[in-house]
């Protein structure tokens, strides 16, 4: 059992990714007051309206800049700091120097060259909320592959359409050629493009497996790929679930349970660029053991992952730490039944 999660599920089709992650699985967090949430709300909204403006008026060569601004001041608006590791440490092709470390706050430009600098780059990484975009776009403004009817959700949807967003309807199959080829597309002209290829959100501790499909973007137009491990810590430094957008979860409930917690912190790990090659499922393999933290395993060497079955999907057991500080567990508390899910980007 992984948290108290119903077997997944899937009702489109075969190949349509499902999690079984739930309600049960969502921590209990401190929380902020109704005024703070108030505030909050009140400085995203501010943002979100503001946005279109600047971002019409200023000149086209410090757009970068300010969207990164505000993706950071809109992390900032949700009760979140942002953390970013390096763990690069090399000299890409392009001659772009990652001399690596952990650059808190303010201090994001400091990151060397962000997800990367002088051509098109493939970001990946697990997907848990809605809230993922936000803080990628906090390192580095970037394109999405998102679910199709983001831009009709209260205030992120004029976001969404202003991010140029790739939309993919993952109910249908034979939509995917397309996306695909549209990826490729932006790749060639040299743009940043974030994907989540778990293809549906989980709650953070335990993960999908990384489909192949979107990798073919890359390996068509052998555009480096940029793996990224992203969780959330709380106050005290623990991961904890409470963006997870999963379950019966609908944007106000998630959008709600986020602007009440306090302390957050957004952690972005950015791993080792991997280069595409020729195998689009090798590819998907080497970054998957990049974002979980774990060496690619050999071939002919015996799988030591433990997983948990769960349907169509396996799930990673949540008591294997990939890290090697022991995560404290604390009580979970069960929300109150919500409507109809929704889900995050890309799912």
């Amino acid at each position: 059992m992984v948290f108290d999660a119903p077997p997944a599920t899937s009702t489109a089709h075969a190949w349509m990714p499902s999690s079984p992650c739930g309600p049960g699985c969502l921590d209990s967090i401190d929380e902020v007051g109704s005024a703070r949430v108030i505030a909050r709300l009140a400085g995203v909204a501010g943002l979100l309206l503001s946005f279109p403006v600047a971002n019409a008026v200023i000149p086209r060569g410090r757009r970068a800049s300010l969207q990164r601004g505000y993706a950071h001041l809109l992390l900032g608006c949700l009760g979140m700091r942002l953390r970013i590791v390096d763990n690069r440490g090399a000299v890409d092709e392009r001659g772009v120097v990652d001399e690596g470390g952990v650059v808190d706050e303010g201090d994001a430009a400091l990151v060397p060259a962000g997800f990367g600098t002088g051509g098109g780059v493939l970001v990946v990484t697990g997907h848990i909320g809605w809230t993922d975009i936000v803080a990628l776009a906090s390192v580095q403004p970037l394109g999405f592959v998102a679910r199709a009817d983001m831009v009709d959700w209260p205030l992120l949807g004029k976001l969404a359409e202003l991010m140029r967003v790739i939309p993919i309807e993952r109910e249908s199959l034979r939509q995917l050629p397309g996306v695909v080829a549209a990826v490729a597309a932006r790749l060639a002209a040299g743009e940043r493009i974030g994907v989540f290829p778990e293809g549906t959100t989980w709650c953070g501790r335990a993960y999908g497996i990384m489909r192949p499909a979107l990798f073919q973007a890359a390996v068509d137009t052998g555009t480096p790929v940029q793996p990224v491990r992203l969780r959330y810590l709380d106050r005290h430094g623990v991961p904890c679930t409470v963006p997870g957008f999963v379950g019966v979860d609908t944007f106000v409930s998630s959008a709600r349970r986020v602007l009440r917690s306090r302390g957050m912190v957004a952690e972005v790990v950015l791993e080792p660029v991997q280069r595409p090659g020729t195998d689009r499922r090798e590819l998907a393999r080497r970054c998957e053991a990049a974002v979980r933290g774990v060496a690619s395993p050999r071939q002919d060497a015996p799988e030591t992952t433990k997983w948990i079955e769960a349907g169509h999907t396996r799930v990673r057991d949540p008591s294997v730490s990939v890290d090697a500080v022991e995560v404290v567990r604390r009580p979970r508390s069960r929300p109150a039944s919500r409507g109809r899910r929704g889900t995050a980007a890309a799912r």
